[in-house]
């Protein structure tokens, strides 16, 4: 809650209310960030307090009535705070604030995270006069009221291309710096995880755990960043999750997670496994830089990042991709990630770790080059390799992908055949036998069973 009158002098309204607004392209005055620009940050640092101006607000470059209606710009924000208890190990977790308040200015939605945003302003909040100074004033307001150990703050809102450029290139270096400092922990060094519950007016039923080797799926906050929340804001959406007795080490259940998640969801999910795609895989929300989609002609995963913008093998976007599993859901095989949870030696075990990736972007693949197996490097197919199912199936044929131990071969002859594998893997059936040479492929459909009989038909 906010004292009434805060936000006397703001053209919109201001509130919690508003944090599940969505808006479409045809209502949107201008995009600021999102998917078809390359460079975008928001980044929070402390700050010595000579070197914050109390309340300052700056933006550099055009604000938002003097933009082009129906454009996209690069954009970047960046918040300095000061504080006596204030501390460097401190800066991400606040620095995902910027999404929850944002998300409460009446017209202004935010989405994702770090040099991922996407922010969509509409045209009616800008026709009411909302400016870029007006939501730097707001953040302002809401960061003093939610966090009062900032004891000076300042916004820079960017819009200049050539500053973005210049402010992006330092802030991805900072987001590398914090995501160093985990990599080395394990889980088992550690008696207790961390909960967030951020993203849950997006999907209630969502709680992302984060341990020392399984980064949020937002990318934005490690361990250490959980455990700094938590003590900033013990009452806060980040709080300590016991780990209680390890159900299982392979698939990384745990009880005491089990129990947490349960209450935070509502009773909504009551299992999760941190490390496999399959079974109880992690819930998803909508803010996590790449997802899992699960591809049944080899058995095979393959990866998405969210600024893909062409079609997977499978004929399907990422957006198609994160709507089925986005949302708080568990769904067998598609599983928001974050770039730094791929770094970890715990990625998917489960699942089969890199040895069940088939095929990423060619830029997530080249990103992510120093953690793929060298020897698996070449033998996942990127979109500059493949563009259909039948393609990538050749590719993975030639370059003796592992897969190939997963699945027996089938006739690959005719378009649209897929490979015959064992009858269940993880539990979970898959196509086999006689019935392999067929493939489905359902678009823009939504469809509910309760059960699906398959039998084998008469000469």
């Amino acid at each position: 809650m906010t004292p009434e009158g805060m936000f006397s002098d703001i053209p919109v309204e201001i509130g919690v209310v508003f944090e599940g607004e969505r808006i479409r392209k045809q209502v949107m005055h201008v995009e600021l960030g999102g998917p078809q620009v390359k460079e975008k940050f928001e980044i929070l640092r402390v700050k010595p307090p000579e070197e914050v101006i109390n309340g300052e607000v700056k933006v550099l470059g055009p604000d938002l009535f003097e933009m082009a209606e129906g454009g996209a710009i690069p954009f970047g924000i960046c918040v300095e705070v000061a504080g006596s208890q204030l501390e460097a190990d401190m800066e991400a977790v606040m620095e995902r604030r910027i999404h929850d308040f944002c998300n409460w200015i009446e017209g202004f939605m935010h989405l994702n995270q770090r040099d991922g945003i996407w922010l969509r302003v509409d045209k009616k909040a800008v026709s009411r006069g909302l400016t870029l100074n007006h939501v730097g004033t707001v953040l302002i307001r809401l960061f003093r009221s939610a966090l009062p150990i900032i004891e000076r703050i300042s916004v820079t809102i960017i819009t200049d291309p050539a500053l973005v450029h210049r402010w992006h290139a330092d802030a991805v270096r900072t987001y590398e710096e914090r995501d160093a400092r985990t990599r080395g922990m394990t889980d088992e060094d550690v008696d207790v995880f961390y909960g967030c519950s951020l993203c849950q007016s997006f999907a209630p039923s969502h709680v992302c755990v984060i341990t020392p080797e399984r980064y949020a799926n937002c990318g934005a906050i490690s361990w250490l960043d959980g455990r700094a929340a938590s003590r900033v804001d013990p009452r806060g959406p980040i709080y300590e999750i016991p780990k209680g007795v390890c159900i299982d080490p392979e698939t990384g259940e745990y009880e005491g997670v089990n129990r947490v998640v349960k209450e935070k969801s509502l009773s909504d999910v009551s299992r999760v496994q941190l490390y496999t795609a399959f079974g109880y895989p992690h819930t998803s929300c909508g803010c996590f830089e790449c997802t899992t989609f699960y591809v049944p002609e080899c058995d095979g995963l393959g990866i998405v990042n969210r600024d893909f913008r062409g079609l997977t093998p499978t004929g399907l976007s990422f957006g198609s991709i994160a709507d089925s599993t986005g949302g708080g859901r568990q769904v067998d095989g598609f599983h928001g990630l974050s770039f730094e949870y791929m770094r970890s030696p715990r990625f998917l075990r489960a699942s089969g770790g890199w040895e069940r990736i088939v095929w990423m972007p060619s830029d997530v693949r080249e990103k992510l080059k120093d953690y793929i197996p060298a020897d698996l490097y070449e033998q996942i197919a990127t979109n500059k390799e493949v563009a259909s199912m039948d393609e990538m199936l050749s590719f993975l044929r030639v370059h003796h992908h592992p897969i190939l131990s997963r699945a027996a071969v089938a006739e690959l002859s005719s378009p649209g055949s897929v490979w015959a594998v064992a009858d269940t893997h993880e539990g979970h059936p898959v196509p086999s036998g006689p019935g392999a040479g067929i493939s489905i492929t359902f678009h823009n459909i939504r469809l509910h069973a309760d059960r699906i009989f398959v039998k084998k038909g008469r000469k």
